[in-house]
């Protein structure tokens, strides 16, 4: 080709570009192939024709390029095309720049047909790469079958799509068509909005929820999630938008059952009411709604049943979720919530209905500002309400707030709503039920029990008392400081076997027998010998298979302050701790028996002297047993921290709730009880003892040293009563009794007269026919005292009375 023809050529190729075959934009829109380089190269493999777009790719104008080969463009020619006349259909190389670097490209050629000609499309390889990416990318969304991809133009006519109506052997959606074409038009409307907003904007919609129907089946809804971007060519023009969506229906459905199961795990597991309500508003915010609350009626909180007629005015907030929200007018767990106006909507609540409510209609409904201020969230759009009802009781209400860009409640959500709402009443009524049974079992407890502190002249004392699980649970653990005659005091502790009302019924058992058995005086072996019989009773009473679980520990220890001795005696429990005056501290050595279950063994009473200010703890193994350590570690933990607390200027009760916090787990799986006891004594000046000769005279001798002593005492008022009390015991024990005998007199604030001897027979009070000489001994002085009494010991037995005196001294 001459000079001349190849200016022709290139000519001819420049009106061609102009023409817009090579990368002009008709009517104002881009297609596929804008950016694609294109060159004719004769059968010498040089230049004939030239594209601006080769023009723009190399920066080479035609009239430089044209009747050159093409290799002199080509940088690292490869050996395999380095002199050969024939073009391969496609490869990879790097192109001279104008400006003097290369450019990588990958080309294809086609011969052109009925000439030697060969044509040569070229454009950069990573736009190359793109469009590959691309391709493969919109083919794999093209092909999931839960994902609908929809390739729209500026007018939002669909180019490419994978849609197929979803019915039995439906056909693809051709391109070319709308969404009014498919969808019903309300739908269509609403879609084309949303799009249309993002073709102008560019601002991508993601995962927006809308409910959908085939134009040909409009009865039928689809919840799509609509994810869309605009889409732009190299220059950054928009050419349309691509969408994808994706049918949640099946998806919701699935979420729907994953929140039922997850109430279904996680509401119920506690029996505390507070904690079950704030459990089920936990599962409901943010999984439901964005916030939730759980209001109850004020009389659910202490366990009893709501009024018939509940709503606002007499509920309260149970739990708020999430914990991190923000509540309007500072809600808080606990608040009151204010009384609502009759409204169809609050009448169909009481019906046992679901309401679901927009802001509008709620506003309306509450009709007062600063209400609606108090209880609407910020940015709130609706709110769903729904009854707590449970056999037969409307208990309260759950309501789910929806914020911000939150789609609204579906008719769909309000049916999984009264389904969450009816099984989380179940489990809050059943909270409410246990609240007040372990109330009433609570209560029966401390009926049972003795007041926490008492005041004698033997000691002051201070019983405390956890129960297990952190006050969860109630068992048979108990204490007692029982006064006795004489001015002695008698301290228990004991422990049940079991829990629950059953543990409680039994512990009320044994210490009602336990304080009648110490209003006998026996000696603590004798008494622990009878409990133990008693609790073989009870067992041989209790339902068939539940013998074994009658049973249980008793420590029982009697102190004298007049002697300042102590006996003890263990059926099976713990060894009290003794805290002397100085601050020592150590576990008292005694013998344990058998535990109370079983009989047949002989229990051992220890005594031991206590000086005055002395701590004696009695406790139950709830207070040494622990997870971590034995009870050997755990007594020694108590020893010493008796010892660094029981001071004399702290207060008993203070003490034992101190060491109860200190001593016992969060949640201990066992009751912890601690009596303290500060011993007294009395002064030596307040007792007066002398022996009975065994001699009938004996009684004069014994009425003067009575005045004497009362006189001393400045009891002149008690001189007449006083000596017919002396006169008459110390005449039976010369009568009856064996020698030796002895008479003491106490001083308090009662007058004790007591005379001992070596017989066990039992004195009987009995009526003196008027014939009779004799007989009315006991019977005057039963008139006379306050109170009167026997009591055993070893080969000897003591009579006893008690007169008040009315300014003790």
């Amino acid at each position: 080709m001459d000079t001349e023809n190849v200016k022709n050529a290139c000519s001819a190729g420049a009106s061609q570009e102009a023409a817009g075959i090579s990368g002009s934009v008709p009517s104002g829109r881009l297609h596929a192939f804008y950016g694609l380089a294109a060159a004719v190269l004769d059968k010498r493999g040089a230049v004939v024709r030239w594209t601006g777009t080769a023009q723009e790719l190399t920066g080479f104008p035609a009239e430089e390029v044209c009747g050159r080969p093409v290799q002199e463009l080509v940088a690292d020619l490869p050996d395999d095309l380095r002199g050969a006349t024939k073009m391969p259909e496609s490869g990879r190389v790097r192109l001279w720049h104008q400006r003097g670097d290369t450019i990588d490209v990958t080309f294809r050629t086609t011969r052109v047909e009925g000439s030697a000609e060969v044509l040569v499309l070229a454009a950069p390889t990573h736009h190359v790469y793109d469009h590959e990416q691309g391709a493969a990318l919109l083919r794999a969304l093209s092909a999931q079958n839960r994902i609908t991809i929809a390739l729209h133009d500026t007018d939002l006519t669909t180019v490419q799509t994978n849609a197929t109506p979803d019915t039995p052997g439906g056909r693809p959606v051709q391109p070319g068509t709308r969404l009014g074409d498919v969808l019903c038009a309300e739908d269509a409307e609403s879609l084309d909005a949303v799009l249309r907003q993002v073709l102008e904007t560019g601002v991508p919609v993601v995962r927006r929820n809308q409910q959908v129907s085939w134009r040909h089946d409009p009865a039928r809804q689809h919840a799509l999630s609509l994810s869309a971007f605009r889409l732009e060519d190299a220059r950054g023009l928009p050419t349309g938008v691509a969408a994808l969506y994706i049918d949640s229906t099946d998806h919701r459905a699935r979420r729907h059952l994953d929140l039922a199961r997850e109430v279904a795990e996680r509401v119920g597991g506690s029996l505390d009411v507070v904690r079950t309500a704030q459990d089920l508003a936990d599962v409901l915010a943010p999984a439901f709604g964005d916030l939730a609350a759980v209001d109850l009626a004020h009389s659910v909180f202490d366990g009893e049943e709501p009024s018939k007629q509940l709503g606002g005015g007499n509920m309260g907030n149970a739990a708020l979720a999430p914990a991190t929200a923000v509540w309007p007018a500072g809600i808080k767990r606990g608040d009151p919530i204010p009384p609502i106006a009759d409204h169809p909507m609050v009448r169909s609540f009481r019906h046992g209905e679901t309401v679901v409510l927009g802001l509008d209609d709620f506003i309306a409904m509450v009709s007062d500002p600063q209400l609606v201020e108090y209880l609407v969230p910020k940015d709130a759009h609706s709110v769903m309400v729904a009854p707590l009802h449970a056999r037969g009781l409307t208990l309260g209400a759950i309501s789910a707030w929806r914020c911000g860009r939150a789609d609204p409640f579906t008719e769909d959500e309000t049916d999984l709503m009264t389904q969450i709402a009816s099984r989380g009443a179940l489990a809050i009524d059943n909270a409410r039920r246990y609240t007040r049974e372990h109330r009433a079992a609570v209560s029966l407890q401390q009926l049972l029990l003795p007041p926490a502190t008492t005041d004698t002249p033997a000691a002051e004392t201070a019983g405390v008392y956890l129960p297990a699980g952190g006050g969860a649970e109630i068992s048979g653990d108990w204490y007692d400081a029982i006064a006795l005659p004489s001015l002695r005091l008698a301290l228990v502790a004991g422990d049940v076997v079991g829990h629950g009302m059953p543990a409680s019924a039994t512990m009320g058992r044994l210490r009602a027998a336990m304080q009648t058995l110490a209003d006998l005086e026996l000696e603590p072996d004798e008494l622990l010998t009878r409990i133990a019989d008693l609790v073989q009773r009870l067992a041989a009473e209790a339902p068939l298979g539940d013998h074994h679980i009658v049973g249980g520990t008793c420590l029982y220890a009697v102190y004298d302050p007049v002697t300042r001795r102590c006996a003890i005696a263990s059926a099976g429990h713990p060894p009290p701790v003794l805290v002397r005056p100085d601050g020592t501290a150590e576990v008292v050595r005694i013998s344990p028996g058998p535990p109370l279950a079983i009989c047949g063994m002989p229990y051992e009473t220890t005594t031991i002297d206590l000086e005055p200010g002395s701590v004696l703890a009695l406790y139950t193994d709830g207070l040494v047993e622990h997870r971590d350590r034995d009870i050997d570690q755990g007594l020694r933990g108590l020893t010493d921290a008796l010892a660094a607390s029981c001071r004399p200027d702290r207060a008993l009760d203070e003490t034992g709730w101190a060491l109860l916090a200190d001593l016992t787990d969060q949640a201990p799986r066992d009751d912890a009880t601690l009596l303290l006891a500060r011993t007294r004594a009395v002064p030596a000046e307040n007792t007066a003892h002398w022996e009975i000769p065994a001699d009938p005279a004996a009684v004069s001798k014994a009425r003067e040293w009575t005045t004497r002593q009362l006189t001393t005492w400045g009891l002149e008022d008690l001189l007449f009563t006083t000596e017919l009390i002396v006169s008459e015991l110390v005449t039976n024990a010369i009568r009856y009794g064996r020698a030796p005998a002895e008479l003491r007199l106490i001083r308090h604030n009662v007058l004790v007269c007591e005379v001992t001897d070596s017989s066990s027979t039992q004195p009987r009070l009995r009526r003196a026919h008027t014939t009779d000489e004799g007989g009315r001994g006991l019977f005057l002085v039963a008139q006379i005292a306050e109170r009167w009494g026997c009591r055993h010991g070893q080969d000897r037995k003591t009579i006893w009375s008690e007169q008040l005196i009315e300014c003790p001294r």
